[in-house]
């Protein structure tokens, strides 16, 4: 009798200590995705950079089930529009503690990834609200959306690195710092980010040029293509051509022997490639203003051809709703650092501004 006494006490001890969890499914309706997101029956998958997950929920801590396909990606944990943490993700299946002391009520909650699809996919399964959180309303649409087709100065390679190295891996980038970021967030629009590190117009670092990756779902599937109905921004912006101002001259390069072979391109090479480039945007979103842009490392110094030839590609087209605007050369070395993305962003705002209606 005394021994089903103490079972039936710690029965009561352990069921008064355990609150009850709510489990959110990553398709349930009330998140909020941004980015080209791949969804699956069971997880949201991420890899372009300033892809995002966004909730409303009530509660003091909040918790997901996520996998990092090389554990190397880095996300902005955003509560409350505060960022609050970074998040390194390892590459095995578990649960992460991604906020929690926080006052009962209403909260919004941003996972914003940093770092791009070199760094690999992430998959998130599902969100846990304990303590009987509950999840809201999704988080209210942005009231614009821009698409930006770049490179790593898009992507906010090495932006934190403060070293002068000009490193490049993970905990170094960070997209949320990137022109791109700033300028989405000063214009409270949804961005879409497809830019990858090394690409260009006619050459990259490796073997895929941007025409040839625009259309991807995932950067790293070849086959699955993006439903470019899904999303429609109000402004693109394309930053290219300081991959290829380098590429094109160094004739040893793999890369510019498989595109050129010993040759290096003409002048109507590349200003055809860029106004191809364009022309399949424009085919894509035929009402969309595009801003062709270059900037800010040496491909815009002054002298620098490139300028021209994007003037020259945007004069072929012919079409007035396609702008060209040259952001200053920042005569530093290396990646954008913190304050040169600032200075970027600070430009290119108020060239839209004062040019482009959206």
């Amino acid at each position: 009798m005394l021994h089903k006494l103490f079972i039936g006490a710690l029965f009561i001890v352990f069921s008064f200590g355990c609150k009850a969890q709510t489990v959110v499914s990553i398709n349930d309706k009330n998140l909020r995705f941004i980015g080209r997101v791949l969804m699956t029956d069971s997880t949201a998958e991420l890899s372009w950079p300033s892809s995002e997950v966004k909730l409303n929920y009530k509660g003091t801590a909040i918790s997901a089930i996520i996998k990092d396909e090389l554990g190397d990606n880095y996300y902005n944990i955003i509560v409350d529009g505060k960022l609050i943490k970074v998040l390194h993700l390892e590459n095995s299946k578990k649960e992460y503690l991604l906020a929690e002391g926080l006052k009962s009520g209403k909260h919004t909650l941003e996972l914003f990834k940093r770092t791009e699809s070199r760094m690999g996919k992430t998959s998130f399964y599902q969100f846990l609200l304990p303590n009987n959180g509950v999840i809201l309303n999704p988080p209210k649409a942005q009231k614009r959306k821009i698409e930006v087709f770049g490179n790593s100065i898009s992507c906010g390679y090495a932006v934190e690195d403060t070293s002068g190295k000009d490193r490049g891996t993970s905990p170094y980038e960070n997209a949320y710092l990137s022109y791109t970021g700033i300028i989405a967030r000063h214009f409270d629009a949804e961005l879409h980010n497809t830019s990858k590190s090394g690409i260009g117009i006619t050459v990259s670092w490796f073997h895929l040029i941007m025409s040839e990756m625009y259309d991807r779902e995932q950067e790293a599937d070849s086959i699955k293509k993006w439903d470019f109905s899904k999303y429609t921004p109000n402004i693109v912006i394309v930053n290219l051509f300081q991959n290829d101002s380098w590429i094109v001259k160094l004739k040893d390069n793999p890369e510019f022997k498989a595109r050129f072979g010993s040759e290096p391109p003409s002048d109507a090479y590349i200003i055809n490639a860029y106004s191809n480039f364009i022309k399949s945007i424009r085919n894509k979103y035929p009402l969309v203003p595009i801003a062709c842009i270059l900037g800010s490392m040496d491909a815009s110094k002054d002298g620098s051809p490139w300028p021209v030839y994007i003037e020259k590609a945007v004069e072929v087209i012919g079409d007035k709703n396609i702008y060209t605007h040259i952001i200053p050369y920042k005569n530093t070395a290396g990646h954008p650092s913190v304050k040169e993305q600032q200075a970027m962003a600070d430009d290119l705002i108020a060239y839209i501004e004062k040019n482009i209606k959206w």
